[in-house]
């Protein structure tokens, strides 16, 4: 991204803030409510993409902790019984692999002939 005016890093921070809030609230969200429907928080191609890329099917109705821990160990969580609950880093990361996945779906589903995607 290139900043070099006032008014491309105000977008930049906008963009920034939408995406820093959405990652809290999931990250609130998944400690505070973790037996809520993923539909909630996340897309159904986010749901999917992110059992798909642990090589599961996604069960009848995730909940958000379930899908929340799938995307953060996308990031780098590891997940352990003593880690605690994941953070706001493997989140971002983890949501930006579901991103890319999403981005290239219609390709894979294309080629795909009755895998997990």
């Amino acid at each position: 991204m290139q900043l070099d005016s006032y008014a491309k890093l105000e977008r930049a921070i906008a963009l920034y803030l939408v995406v820093a809030w959405r990652i809290g609230h999931l990250m609130r969200l998944g400690r505070t409510h973790p037996e809520l429907d993923a539909g909630i928080a996340f897309a159904p191609d986010e749901i999917r993409v992110a059992y798909a890329l642990h090589g599961k099917r996604p069960p009848s109705k995730p909940k958000v902790n379930q899908v929340l821990r799938l995307i953060a160990m996308l990031g780098g969580f590891i997940g352990r019984k003593g880690d605690g609950e994941s953070g706001v880093k493997s989140i971002w990361l983890g949501l930006q692999k579901i991103r890319t996945v999403i981005q290239a779906l219609p390709l894979i589903e294309a080629g795909n002939a009755g895998g997990v995607v």
